[in-house]
């Protein structure tokens, strides 16, 4: 059994993985994250520019500053730009 397969069964450590993965990020990742989960919210019309935003931060705390694991961005990635979590706070 692989671990994310244990991990989508237990909703409880699903919820304390993604608390882990979306907070206590980098400020600038943190500050992109949270300005593209408003966007979200309130149906801004900058949306694209939000997702570059953070697709960028991404980037840099992954390959620049070495801050989150290539687990973590993917995560953030998937949840986030590529739609896996729908876009969903």
């Amino acid at each position: 059994m692989q671990v994310e397969d244990a991990v989508q069964r237990n909703p409880a450590e699903e919820e304390l993985r993604e608390k882990s993965y979306e907070h206590g990020l980098p400020e600038y990742l943190q500050q992109d994250l949270d300005a593209f989960k408003e966007g979200l919210k309130n149906g801004s019309s900058l949306m694209d520019c939000l997702w570059g935003e953070l697709y960028g931060s991404i980037n840099v705390a992954e390959i620049n500053d070495g801050i989150i694991t290539p687990e973590h961005a993917d995560y953030l990635r998937q949840k986030f730009l590529w739609g896996g979590g729908k876009n969903s706070l």
